[in-house]
């Protein structure tokens, strides 16, 4: 949730900096000045990424895939915290 707020405001910071006419005008650290919102929004999205904040996001339903597709072959399966989920078996006839 954090990941994806601070994206939203990052990309609205952006738009606001690439839309603004003083920023093709001055240099380049002094538009950062001139868009605190932008800067600060930019340096916590470099942050949680140097956190390994994406680790935290995408590693958990990596490793519920792959758990689900062993399984399979096993008429289970299993949610995303970890818990199994037998299926009925199949009647052979």
């Amino acid at each position: 949730v954090i990941l994806i707020v601070v994206s939203v405001c990052t990309a609205s910071g952006v738009w606001n900096w690439l839309m603004d006419p003083e920023t093709q005008k001055v240099s380049f650290f002094i538009s950062f000045l001139n868009h605190t919102f932008f800067t600060i929004r930019c340096i916590t999205l470099i942050g949680l990424f140097f956190a390994g904040i994406h680790r935290r996001v995408v590693a958990p339903s990596i490793i519920a895939a792959r758990c689900q597709t062993v399984l399979a072959e096993y008429n289970t399966s299993c949610d995303d915290t970890g818990k199994l989920i037998l299926k009925p078996r199949p009647h052979v006839q």
